[in-house]
């Protein structure tokens, strides 16, 4: 776009004003509207801290059982033991590391000498945990291996909690009351937004230093498993090879009248995003149709609209267009102009609306991005909002009501006869 089609599209603007303010806060609104359908699937599935490699990541979040003789498959849904784990992901040889972790938070109370005690969301972890996630560590590191074999009593922090434990974020060494347990803070990493769901948690423990190993029964407990892979090229095997270890240990749990139901986990991320239900399998694509369907009416809606404003602008021009064409301009060039000057101004209205829809997503992220069964603080911050998808996806958006909008009049104008658009008139 050169410079005459800016200067063309600034004089076009200031030409009539009022049709030019209703035409761009209509652009603007649909783009706002359709970019906050977006961003609530985008800060699901795009990758940032400590979620920075949720491209390569598989989860298994539960597990289904039947019994071996009911043909009805009426089964038990939930969160895993750690046998099962082992018996179905620890080991695998196909990616690159699996952590194994406590389902949910839980909340726990925390105190220290001369400071008044409150309840933190705790995340039991293991050790891989810290290889998977990728946590900004402000002081001290995580816990390693050994820590976590040996059940100690460690903990990593947020600097929240580090703050309202000390009023101070170099805290690693130092001794804290964790349930009315002795534990010492061996990390201070970055706080984390409840929308890194996989990761979030307030302080982090191995564990194997409390009793939630033993509060299983069977294959299910209160664990999940996140699975990073070498690349998502790598999926198809590692889940070949899940369903090979879920074959053989259904034949151990034959003796016990119980199978695994496979459900065609574990799930890639947007599988994962949409797993709201343990006993049924999420459906991306009907997932993707409500999107489809949803994205075309705001754009068909406003496109209408603007649609005859557009023509509108078009009959105040048309001796202008019948100047042009007399003095050899082509059907194609007149047409690609008038859409291209249209363009511009789309694009202006587009950038109008997806600032406005960033502003709100930050002013109203609690309403927003509210997260099911989470009750620690939602934060959102740029690189969650600002992917370079979102801004292609901005311009595809804008592009495409561009066409909707103006492809009509901007034919009809420019296959108009030339004399009677000499003289003004539109037939």
């Amino acid at each position: 776009m050169n410079i005459n089609y800016t200067k063309q599209v600034w004089a076009h603007l200031r030409q009539d004003p009022l049709i030019s303010t209703i035409s761009v806060l209509g652009t603007a609104l649909s783009i706002f509207l359709i970019m906050l359908v977006v961003m609530l699937q985008q800060v699901n599935v795009a990758p940032y801290s400590p979620e920075s490699n949720r491209n390569r990541f598989l989860h298994a979040s539960y597990l289904s059982t039947a019994s071996c003789q009911d043909e009805n498959q009426s089964t038990n849904n939930g969160p895993m033991s750690e046998q099962a784990t082992k018996e179905l992901y620890s080991s695998l040889k196909t990616p690159e590391i699996v952590t194994v972790y406590a389902f949910l938070c839980r909340p726990s109370v925390l105190s220290v000498s001369n400071a008044v005690s409150f309840v933190a969301q705790t995340k039991q972890t293991d050790d891989d945990f810290w290889r998977v996630f990728d946590f900004d560590f402000v002081n001290g590191k995580p816990y390693d291996k050994a820590a976590f074999k040996a059940g100690q009593h460690v903990v990593v922090v947020d600097e929240n909690v580090a703050r309202k434990l000390y009023g101070d974020i170099n805290v690693s060494g130092k001794d804290i009351s964790l349930n009315h347990a002795p534990y010492k803070i061996v990390g201070v990493v970055k706080n984390v937004s409840t929308l890194a769901s996989k990761a979030y948690g307030e302080i982090w423990i191995p564990y194997t230093a409390t009793n939630l190993v033993s509060r299983s029964s069977g294959a299910q407990g209160l664990l999940s498993v996140t699975i990073l892979a070498h690349h998502r090229t790598d999926f198809p095997a590692i889940v070949s090879e899940v369903n090979q270890r879920l074959t053989q240990y259904n034949k151990k749990l034959k003796e016990q009248n119980i199978r695994i139901l496979s459900r065609n986990r574990p799930y890639d991320q947007e599988k994962e995003s949409i797993n709201y239900s343990s006993n049924e399998e999420p459906d991306v694509t009907g997932m993707h149709r409500r999107q489809i369907v949803m994205i075309a009416i705001l754009l068909l809606v406003p496109a209408i609209n603007l649609s005859s404003m557009t023509q509108s602008r078009l009959r105040k021009r048309i001796a202008e267009i019948g100047v042009r064409r007399a003095f050899g301009c082509t059907r194609m060039e007149l047409l690609w102009n008038i859409l291209m000057e249209n363009l511009a101004t789309s694009l202006i209205a587009g950038v109008l609306g997806l600032i406005l829809c960033v502003i709100f997503s930050f002013l109203f992220s609690d309403l927003i991005f509210a997260q099911p069964f989470s009750s620690g603080t939602l934060t959102v911050n740029a690189s969650m909002l600002l992917q370079p998808s979102t801004f292609a996806l901005a311009f595809i958006f804008c592009f495409v009501l561009n066409l909707i909008s103006s492809l009509i009049p901007a034919w009809r104008a420019s296959h108009g006869n030339i004399v009677n658009a000499l003289g003004g008139k539109t037939r």
